[in-house]
């Protein structure tokens, strides 16, 4: 592969995560561009050096506009992009607005597409995320699924062959290489003030939940009512919510923080009793963590960790009453939990989506011969 040939396309934190060993296996073939789709710097840039990523080749200013007006600019701009400077090959990653705009432009131009972490269903259309995935998955000349469940469920929409292959899931190896060791951990629990094993840790950035106004009441009061204190990273989606309510919002009994540093997240919530979370990332890092989480969401993409280290419950009084449970047996639920291998591969996908994409890479320029 020529340098810089391939076009590594993110717009979110989870993305530039995910894709760093993809990054770090390319190496010289490729060049990143952002859309700008998270903008604030904690939830962006910073991660790029916390990784040891350069900064974008390309910066592209999306912004926060609704998801529609968001899609349309995004689609544009990289539009523009593929035809000014055309890469050989586009890669995007999961399920973002940046995902599908990405996956658009690059169809539009008749760039072949590489989609990371393909596969995964939720069946909810409810879900803006699923509609992303669905459409870059059908767009792909590649999909890299993460396990074979989501093989299963490519084959079962008629994407098999060539165009698929299973690689185990990138946030593995991210975490093997972020995650601090235990005398950095203890330096973080003494940092914030709390006792390993002895806190929640808890994330909530999704609009079924923050846009909701009642929802998002009740999902700070179960929280604020857990026999543990809950640290809470406030996403930005979520400040500006809660900010909006002119009232108590219910943020007094919680430990509220800035969005923390993926390093110091992993090392959190390796010591946590428990999380509580909306998002799909931390379900993939709590089986790496070997932590049990709660997913307070309508449905799940990510049915491997299902009754093993995630259990899925409704935004409502279950919050408690399951961690009222979880705290009779830490010791023995950790315990548990620690002998059971992440589902989601040994930390070689980056490695692995790299020789894909050579490989595909080379097929095309069979082609062209």
């Amino acid at each position: 592969m020529r340098e810089h040939s391939i076009a590594v396309v993110f717009g979110t934190r989870p993305e530039v995560v995910k894709l760093a060993p993809v990054l770090w296996a390319l190496g010289a073939a490729s060049r990143t561009i952002h859309t700008g789709q998270h903008y604030d710097p904690a939830l962006a840039s910073a991660l790029l050096t916390e990784l040891g990523l350069d900064p974008p080749a390309l910066q592209l200013e999306v912004g926060g506009a609704p998801r529609g007006e968001q899609l349309g600019v995004a689609t544009a701009l990289l539009d523009r992009a593929f035809a000014d400077d055309r890469p050989d090959i586009v890669v995007v990653q999961g399920d973002t607005t940046s995902t599908l705009a990405a996956a658009l432009a690059a169809n539009a131009r008749d760039i072949p597409l590489v989609h990371v972490e393909a596969g995964l269903r939720s069946y909810d259309r409810a879900m803006p995320e699923e509609h992303n995935r669905v459409v870059a998955d059908h767009l792909a000349d590649l999909c890299c699924a993460p396990t074979e469940t989501s093989r299963a469920r490519l084959a079962a929409e008629g994407i098999t062959g060539s165009r698929v292959v299973v690689t185990g899931n990138t946030v593995v190896d991210a975490a093997a290489h972020m995650l601090p060791e235990e005398e950095e951990r203890v330096a973080l629990l003494d940092r914030f003030g709390l006792a390993a094993g002895a806190y929640v840790l808890s994330t909530f950035h999704r609009p079924e939940n923050v846009d909701d106004e009642s929802r998002l009441r009740v999902i700070l009061g179960e929280l604020g009512a857990l026999p543990l204190p809950v640290l809470l990273p406030l996403h930005p989606r979520t400040a500006a919510r809660v900010e909006g309510w002119g009232e108590p919002s219910g943020l007094a009994t919680l430990r509220i923080v800035e969005p923390l540093p993926y390093r110091d997240f992993l090392g959190l919530a390796r010591e946590c009793a428990f999380l509580v979370s909306d998002s799909g990332g931390v379900q993939e890092e709590a089986s790496i963590v070997k932590r049990p989480v709660l997913v307070v969401r309508a449905s799940t993409e990510r049915p491997e960790v299902l009754g093993t280290f995630a259990e899925l419950i409704g935004p409502g009084r279950s919050i408690g009453e399951q961690g009222q449970t979880w705290t009779r047996d830490l010791e023995g639920l950790h315990a548990r939990l620690e002998a059971m291998p992440s589902p989601y591969g040994d930390g070689h996908a980056g490695p692995a989506i790299a020789a894909a994409i050579a490989d595909l890479h080379a097929r095309i320029a069979h082609r062209q011969t």
